[in-house]
């Protein structure tokens, strides 16, 4: 069972801490899920400390997904450790991941697994239809995953 996710992206202020919030409001909607599973998210190259991107926290606000709470934290082994599961939004990140804690590589997958493996891409200083794109992607990663999460 996956009690412990990460989802993971560079700087933690727009894909991965969408995918943390969105997720877990997911879960607690689902009885199925009973509010075993905890999830949070972390960088490759955070901006520690950083709150979300303004453009990313508007676009989830406006999806009734509140991102307030979250500032940006740098990925680490032990993270790694922890989690019971990894998703991350690009394969380079997965990569990284594999240099950073080979012996983590299993439990790493593509959020987008479930469509293909689509990419998610990074929408850090494009116009805000990148942003609605990206949330877009998100949204359906996070749909795809949760009958996998809430059988295991």
């Amino acid at each position: 069972m996956f009690e412990r996710i990460l989802m993971v992206c560079i700087g933690n202020i727009c894909r991965s801490p969408t995918a943390e919030f969105l997720l877990r409001e997911r879960l607690q909607l689902s009885s199925a899920a009973q509010g075993d599973i905890q999830v949070a998210s972390a960088g490759l190259n955070a901006m520690v400390g950083c709150p979300m991107e303004v453009t990313a926290a508007q676009v989830m606000r406006e999806h009734g997904v509140d991102g307030a709470s979250h500032r940006a934290r740098q990925l680490t082994p032990a993270l790694l450790h922890e989690s019971d599961l990894v998703l991350v939004m690009e394969k380079s990140h997965a990569a990284a991941i594999g240099r950073l804690a080979p012996e983590a590589s299993g439990k790493v997958f593509l959020l987008g697994k479930w469509q293909d493996d689509t990419p998610i891409p990074d929408p850090y200083g494009q116009q805000r239809e990148a942003f609605d794109h990206v949330y877009d992607l998100i949204e359906r990663g996070v749909a795809a995953w949760l009958p996998h999460l809430q059988q295991s």
